[in-house]
């Protein structure tokens, strides 16, 4: 079940060789690998995405991409969870990654915190230190998380799946018991009863 989970939601294989940003990673790309959905890949892939999707700058997928291949991790999880981070999700986002580093260099927070060109622009030399502090923070956070979920999730769904056949095999057992027990008896009173019988003539 794990496996067939992710795949649902991991982009198809073309998606990301034929992406021509992603060709410069060159043949490693195509290592078997890395396309393998198995718990230590998607563990590693989820770690790698969650990370990479506090960037705050475009290639996050690039990036993504080029650790899963380091680090032997599932490429299209890694790829995919850095949409995570979208026009709808990035400014709420990013503005708390500056509010974590900000509170952690205790500096001043801006009151107004906007996620386009010209307010970055106009702010950057006030934000870039607390943005980035930030986002390294929740990114090592992410990762972590990422990484022992996915662990956790899977030993105890594969734990599960033991336990019910475990289960499934001793009712089968318990079934097979109580249909022999009743024939067992019945030739046990078949059998005494012709033993009476010899005894009396």
């Amino acid at each position: 079940m794990p496996k067939r989970l992710f795949k649902k939601f991991s982009p198809h294989p073309d998606t990301i060789t034929q992406n021509k940003y992603m060709r410069y990673l060159g043949s490693s790309l195509f290592l078997p690998a890395l396309w393998h959905f198995n718990r230590h890949s998607v563990a590693k892939a989820f770690a790698i995405g969650l990370a990479c999707m506090w960037i705050p700058f475009p290639g996050q997928s690039i990036f993504a991409a080029a650790l899963a291949i380091l680090f032997r991790a599932n490429i299209p999880m890694s790829v995919a969870l850095v949409f995570v981070t979208n026009p709808v999700t990035g400014p709420p986002m990013f503005y708390g990654a500056y509010v974590v580093g900000a509170r952690l260099l205790d500096q001043p927070q801006i009151p107004h915190f906007e996620m386009n060109i010209e307010w970055l622009e106009q702010t950057l030399g006030q934000i870039w230190e607390p943005m980035v502090v930030g986002c390294l923070v929740v990114a090592v956070v992410s990762a972590l998380i990422g990484y022992y979920g996915i662990q956790f999730f899977w030993r105890f769904h594969v734990n599960q799946k033991l336990r019910d056949r475990r289960d499934r095999q001793e009712n089968g057992s318990l079934k097979a018991q109580t249909l022999i027990t009743p024939s067992l008896n019945s030739d046990s009173n078949t059998l005494a009863a012709k033993m009476k019988d010899e005894q009396r003539s």
